[in-house]
C-alpha cells in the first residue's frame, strides 16, 4: 500500500526513529488519538495558571460524516480543555512513553457544538479567542461564540446548533480559506468564486451591542442578543475583491493593518490587496504553495506542513549561515511524529514555541487521526553561544558529580 508519506514500511520506519529521539528533540509532548476525522485545531484562551502547567482551550473539528457512519452522525466543533505543561518540567521518559491508540490524559473534551456541514477551518478572534469563524461547504461563513453556544450531545439526528452570526457574500462555495484580523474584528474569506470577501463582525449592530465598546469586548455580546431568535442574524461584506483566475486557497491579514492583505489561489498567484484603493489588486505575482503560519516568538521563524507527515519549521535569518549540512536553507526542525497528511497546525501565542497540529493518519493509528501537542527543546532554538556555554555548565557539574578514583 503506497500512502502520502511514502509506503507503510517506509513510514513506520521513519516514525520508530523519530519516537526513539523524543527526549533529545522535545522538551515537552502529547500524543491524542482521536475518534473521528479533523480537518481544522485551533488554541483558545488560556484561562487557568498553575505552578507547573497552564489550563487553556482547544478548538478542533470532528468529521463525523465519514462514509462509515453514512452521513447520520452529525458533524461537530468541540472544544477542548488542554492542560499545558511548561518548559523543562517534563520527564524525557515521561513525554516517549505513550500509546498511540489512546487519547491524551491532557486533553479533555469540555464542550461540542453540533455544526451545519463539515468543519473544514476553523480561526478565533485574537482580540477574543472565545469568537470563531468557521468554513463549511457552503458560500457563508460562520460565527460562534464558543463559551455561550449551549452544550450539544453528538448524536443520530441531532439538531444542528445555530450560529451567532452568519456572514454573506461568496456566490460559490468557500470551503477553506479563511483568515480573521489581528487589529479589528474583521474577517477575511477565499472561495471557488475566484473572490476575496472582507467583513466586519461590528456590522451588526443589533448582535454586537454597544459600538462604543472596545471590539474584543463587543464581539463576546453576539450570543446574548441573538439566541432567542428563530434565524442567525446575516452580515453583507464590506467589499468583494476580484483578480483570481481559479478558487482562493488562503487568505492572511497583515499583522498591523485591517486593510491590507494577501490571497493565493489554484491560478499559481499570490495577489496583495489594500482596501483603502478600491476592490482591484495592489501587486499581483506568481506564486507555487500556500501561505504558512509564521511563529509569534520569533518573527523570522516559521512553519510549513505538506502531505509527506512532517512540519517543517523555519528560520529566514539562518538562511546562508548554515555549512555542510544536507537541509534545505533556514530549516533547523522537523516534526515527524505525523504518519500521513498534516491537515492543520497553529502556534500557541500565549504558551512559547507551542504547536497543536492535527493529521490525517487514522489507518495508521486505527482511530480517526492523530492531534500532537509538542514544544521542541529550547536548546535548538537560542542562540548558539548561550546553548553552548549552558551545556559546558552542565559538563562541569557532571564532572564535579562523579566520585574520584
Amino acid at each position: 500500500m503506497k500512502e502520502r508519506g511514502g509506503s507503510r514500511a517506509a513510514v513506520d520506519e521513519r516514525y520508530a526513529q523519530w519516537k526513539s529521539l523524543i527526549p533529545v528533540l522535545y522538551d515537552w509532548f502529547a500524543n491524542h488519538n482521536l475518534v473521528w476525522p479533523s480537518l481544522s485545531c485551533r488554541w483558545g484562551p488560556q484561562f487557568e495558571k498553575a505552578t507547573y502547567k497552564n489550563r487553556q482551550r482547544l478548538y478542533l473539528s470532528e468529521q463525523a460524516s465519514a462514509p462509515a457512519t453514512d452521513g447520520s452522525m452529525p458533524n461537530t466543533l468541540v472544544i477542548a480543555n488542554c492542560e499545558v505543561v511548561k518548559p523543562r518540567v517534563a520527564a524525557a521518559e515521561h513525554i516517549s512513553q505513550f500509546n498511540e491508540e489512546a487519547r491524551s490524559p491532557f486533553v479533555k473534551k469540555y464542550k461540542t457544538i453540533v455544526h451545519p456541514g463539515e468543519v473544514n477551518r476553523i480561526r478565533e478572534l485574537p482580540q477574543n479567542s472565545k469568537i470563531i469563524a468557521t468554513h463549511t461547504d457552503s458560500p457563508d461563513v460562520l460565527i460562534w461564540d464558543v463559551e455561550s453556544q449551549p452544550n450539544r450531545h453528538a448524536v443520530l439526528g441531532a439538531t444542528e446548533s445555530r450560529p451567532d452570526l452568519i456572514l454573506r457574500g461568496h456566490q460559490e462555495n468557500a470551503e477553506f480559506a479563511l483568515a480573521m484580523c489581528p487589529a479589528e474584528p474583521y474577517v477575511l474569506s477565499g472561495g471557488k468564486d475566484k473572490s476575496v470577501v472582507l467583513w466586519s463582525i461590528q456590522d451588526h449592530i443589533s448582535a454586537l451591542g454597544d459600538s462604543s465598546s472596545s471590539p474584543g469586548a463587543s464581539a463576546s455580546k453576539m450570543s446574548g442578543k441573538t439566541a432567542n431568535e428563530k434565524d442567525s442574524p446575516k452580515v453583507d461584506p464590506r467589499g468583494v475583491f476580484h483578480g483570481h483566475d481559479s478558487t482562493v486557497e488562503d487568505v492572511q491579514f497583515c499583522p498591523s493593518s485591517a486593510q491590507e492583505f494577501c490571497s493565493v489561489g489554484d491560478d499559481a498567484c499570490l495577489i496583495l490587496w489594500d482596501a483603502r484603493t478600491g476592490t482591484n489588486p495592489a501587486v499581483k505575482v506568481n506564486f507555487f504553495s500556500y501561505l504558512d503560519q509564521w511563529s509569534p516568538d520569533k518573527a523570522s521563524v516559521f512553519g510549513s506542513s505538506a502531505e509527506d507527515g512532517f512540519l517543517n519549521v523555519w528560520d529566514h535569518e539562518k538562511i546562508g549561515k548554515k555549512k555542510n549540512t544536507n537541509s534545505p536553507a533556514g530549516l533547523f526542525f522537523q516534526h515527524a511524529g505525523h504518519r500521513d497528511k498534516i491537515v492543520d497546525f497553529h502556534w500557541n501565542s500565549s504558551d512559547p514555541w507551542t504547536i497543536v497540529s492535527v493529521s490525517d493518519d487514522g489507518e495508521s493509528t486505527g482511530g480517526g487521526g492523530t492531534l500532537q501537542i509538542w514544544r521542541m527543546s529550547d536548546l535548538i532554538y537560542r542562540p548558539e553561544d548561550e546553548v553552548l556555554s549552558e551545556l559546558e555548565a552542565f559538563k562541569a557539574h557532571l564532572a564535579s558529580c562523579t566520585p574520584r578514583a
